[in-house]
Parts: structure tokens; C-alpha cells; sequence
């Protein structure tokens, strides 16, 4: 009976030396385990990681750019539903793009209407002007607006600025009249352009 019973002791004391030994190694596989889900988070990008409000896109651009007008810029900014998928300076530089083109073309196809009803040989080819001036500045948006989603923000800037010039240009055509015809066009699309020049120099 005293053998009997050493013997069995004896594998109690075998079997709690193997629990003991076994669970640690547990622990380690587990923590082995845990570690990678902890090092493979990736950080959110540059474009992403700040969010900015239309509000707060367009402050920044009236306080460095004079020819962004705060209220302006929320009214024509908030009033476009794409605005709030925006999300970020990027996105709303992109959006202020597409605006500007839209401005863009609006005003060419304006000003080819009137050129078409005009009988006057020198108002016409002051049209004309225009319409090059016009058709010019859509193709540089269009580029710009390539270069913004590579976010190559200096080439897309350049663009922009070149771009500026077709209201100028156009409103210069008519120097010495008593009104411009299409100076409420060539005002707004020089807004949404400076806008758009304004929140590509604030996300570069």
C-alpha cells in the first residue's frame, strides 16, 4: 500500500510540474500572437488625416488671398452637396476646380450666344476674344484639376493663376464701352477662380 501510494504521488507531482510548465508557454504564443495586430496598424494619410470645415477653408483663403471674399466663398462652397464629401483641404481644392471649369464653360457658351446675335463686326470679334480667352482657361483647369489629384500642387497652382487671367483679359476687351456684356459672368468665374487658387496653396 505505501508503494502504491508513493507511485501515485509521485504522478500528481509529474502532472502539476507539466501544467505549470505548459501554461506559460500558452502565455508566450498568445502575446506572440497579439504583437503583430499592434505593429501593422497603418497611419491615415496626410490628405485624410486633417478634416476641415468649408467655414474654415474659406477663412484661411480670404486671409491670404484678396481676391477670396469670406462669404462668397461659404455661400458658393456650402450651397454644392459634394462639399460635405469633401472631407478635407484636397478634396475641397478639387471641388473649387470643378467649380471654376463649370464657371468656365458656362460663361464661353454665354458669350458664344451673344457673339452669334451680334451684327456689329467690332463687338464680335471682341466676343471672339473672349470665347479664346475662355476656351483657354478650361483647358488650363482641366490640367490643373489632373495635377491636383497627383497632388502636384505647385504645377497645379501655376495653372490656376494662368488661368485668372481670362476675366481680366476679357473685361480689358471691353475697355471704353458703357457696360460690359458679360461682366457678371466674367465676375463670378474670377471668383470661383481665386477660390480654387486659394485652397490648392492652402493643401500643397
Amino acid at each position: 500500500m505505501a508503494a502504491t501510494s508513493g507511485l501515485w504521488s509521485l504522478c500528481l507531482l509529474l502532472l502539476l510540474v507539466s501544467i505549470s510548465s505548459v501554461a506559460p508557454a500558452q502565455a508566450a504564443e498568445m502575446e506572440i500572437e497579439v504583437v503583430p495586430m499592434t505593429t501593422t496598424t497603418e497611419e491615415p494619410s496626410s490628405s485624410c488625416a486633417n478634416p476641415v470645415s468649408v467655414e474654415a477653408a474659406c477663412r484661411g483663403a480670404s486671409e491670404t488671398h484678396a481676391g477670396v471674399a469670406y462669404d462668397h466663398c461659404v455661400e458658393s462652397l456650402g450651397a454644392d452637396p459634394r462639399s460635405k464629401e469633401a472631407g478635407n483641404m484636397h478634396g475641397l481644392a478639387m471641388l473649387a476646380t470643378k467649380l471654376a471649369i463649370d464657371h468656365a464653360a458656362s460663361t464661353e457658351s454665354k458669350i458664344d450666344d451673344l457673339a452669334e446675335l451680334e451684327e456689329s463686326p467690332h463687338a464680335r470679334a471682341r466676343f471672339n476674344h473672349c470665347l479664346e480667352q475662355y476656351g483657354g482657361a478650361a483647358d488650363l483647369l482641366r490640367d490643373a484639376l489632373d495635377n491636383l489629384k497627383a497632388e502636384i500642387y505647385g504645377k497645379a497652382m501655376e495653372q490656376l493663376s494662368a488661368a485668372l487671367g481670362a476675366s481680366e483679359s476679357c473685361e480689358d476687351a471691353w475697355k471704353g464701352e458703357e457696360s460690359i456684356p458679360v461682366a457678371a459672368h466674367d465676375r463670378e468665374y474670377g471668383r470661383m477662380a481665386h477660390i480654387a487658387l486659394g485652397f490648392t496653396h492652402a493643401a500643397a
